[in-house]
């Protein structure tokens, strides 16, 4: 479990004023190679993370033996967006103040914690997103493309250009966690992260990008995004969100030109 409200602060590198309580959500499923080491490196620069194993049939449990976390076991693989929710309720009945998310197969340093615990710092109530540089290469064309497909779309649903919308290198404020209900379905496993960013923006919460270098998995393990299906969920969702009545034609025509006419930042 994790330990009570009164725990040290958080400090980050650039800022001598706390974060009174962040925890890291690193959800989990078949990451036996790499979620050690992952854990080992975050425990460096945060204390209190909450690892949400989504019904692994290999040794990830096994591999966190011994590590001061909270382990969460979903009974039965339940998709990514179920395991976040999971660790998300749970850290905000602790009373977490923010959290973060970073995956486990080790494409993120955890070394970036205090970077984006800074601009969180600096933000508070702005979604901090860790944004990779994606250079097209001819191996990963296809996900480059369609992430940056992604970023189009929920950009133009959110109102405002979005860089990176499908990181989950991130932090959230708890403001924000405490006031949204989406759907974290199975089929929802990626749609979640962005529709929360467009739910983030209905509720006054942007993101802010902060760049960090993408690292390449250790062991080759194919990636649980599927390019093609998981584009055509996430646009189907902003597509429903677009026609919906709650989005005035006014949101449409504004969301629409700053997207097409401003360049993603990447401060």
């Amino acid at each position: 479990m994790l330990p009570p409200h009164n725990s040290p602060p958080c400090h980050t590198d650039d800022n001598p004023r706390p974060i009174e309580y962040p925890v890291l959500v690193i959800p989990a499923f078949n990451e036996e190679t790499t979620i050690r080491t992952v854990v080992e490196n975050a425990l460096l620069v945060i204390a209190q993370v909450i690892v949400v194993d989504d019904g692994s049939t290999d040794l990830t449990v096994y591999s966190l033996k011994g590590l001061p976390v909270t382990l969460l076991r979903q009974p039965q693989n339940s998709g990514k967006a179920a395991s976040l929710w999971v660790g998300f309720q749970h850290a905000l009945r602790q009373g977490a103040t923010a959290i973060l998310t970073l995956d486990g197969d080790g494409q993120h340093n955890p070394s970036d914690i205090p970077r984006l615990l800074t601009a969180a710092l600096k933000s508070p109530e702005a979604i901090i997103i860790g944004a990779r540089k994606r250079p097209w290469r001819i191996e990963t064309w296809h996900r480059t493309l369609a992430n940056r497909i992604a970023d189009f779309w929920i950009s133009w649903a959110a109102g405002y250009p979005i860089a990176d919308s499908q990181s989950g290198f991130r932090v959230y404020p708890a403001s924000l966690l405490q006031k949204v209900n989406l759907e974290v379905g199975k089929s929802h496993s990626f749609v979640f992260e962005s529709e929360i960013l467009i739910a983030g923006a209905d509720l006054g919460h942007q993101s802010i990008p902060v760049p960090i270098e993408s690292e390449p998995r250790p062991l080759p393990r194919p990636s649980y995004f599927r390019p093609i299906l998981d584009i055509v969920r996430i646009t189907k969702m902003v597509g429903e969100k677009l026609l919906s009545e709650r989005l005035a034609p006014r949101k449409l025509i504004s969301g629409g030109f700053m997207v097409l006419t401003r360049r993603y930042s990447r401060e």
